[in-house]
């Protein structure tokens, strides 16, 4: 029998040249999205960071990690959604270990 919900990881590196109106925007539609697929467990914002190397020339960026529950297909689609958004430099979604 196919799961219903699993839980996610998902961190996403934010430009900082959008300012902070521009990541507080863009975490708003994360967030939006996420809670119409899914439930959201927490978010923590770990602010500006320097990157380990430049990514298209920059060498700060501004992490979020968020912990969520969803069904199985929609991490594809948040990463569909998160690699055509402007700003995002890098993100990440992994699934958490069962019980």
């Amino acid at each position: 029998m196919a799961k219903l919900q699993e839980k996610y990881e998902a961190i996403i590196v934010l430009s900082t040249k959008l300012g902070e109106d521009g990541i507080k925007a863009v975490n708003e539609k994360v967030n939006e999205l996420i809670a119409a697929n899914g439930a959201i467990e927490s978010v923590d914002e770990w602010g500006k960071r320097r990157l380990a190397y430049a990514i298209n020339y920059e060498t700060e960026g501004f992490y979020t990690l968020y912990n969520f529950t969803a069904n199985p297909s929609f991490p594809a689609e948040l990463d569909r959604v998160l690699k055509i958004t402007d700003g995002v430099l890098r993100s990440l979604i992994t699934t958490k270990p069962g019980k």
